[in-house]
């Protein structure tokens, strides 16, 4: 099995820099890698292949190879091959980053006051 990982750069605190997170928000603001992105999010951790993907988002399997390459230089999918299939993934830590990115300065420093937005987001998902 092979690992096909994005070309992403963080800083040494993996840090998510602006430019990396436009980037991704620029990359999500497309309603097919949207839909992508959220139904790679919905399977994970599983991996789905491209062309499960491509049937049940009814895009066509090119057209899905442009948006999952937009979406893994993101930093939000990876990919995995296994033999002659790939495989995709949500990335967790691209989207931790972004999450980060977006939230890190939030409520100046008193994390009492950013609670209910963590809640909400852990219980969505955890």
């Amino acid at each position: 099995m092979q690992v096909l990982t994005p070309l992403v750069e963080f800083h040494n605190s993996r840090n998510m820099k602006k430019t990396q997170a436009l980037e991704a928000f620029g990359a999500l603001s497309q309603e097919t890698r949207l839909d992508v992105f959220r139904r790679l999010v919905r399977e994970f951790p599983d991996p789905m292949a491209a062309g499960d993907l491509a049937k049940e988002l009814d895009v066509p399997p090119s057209t899905l190879s442009t948006h999952l390459g937009i979406l893994s230089r993101a930093g939000l999918v990876k990919a995995e091959r296994q033999g002659r299939t790939i495989l995709y993934a949500a990335d967790t830590e691209g989207t931790r980053a972004l999450l980060t990115f977006l939230i890190k300065d939030c409520c100046r420093g008193q994390p009492e006051i950013c609670k209910p937005l963590f809640d909400a987001a852990t219980n969505v998902c955890c």
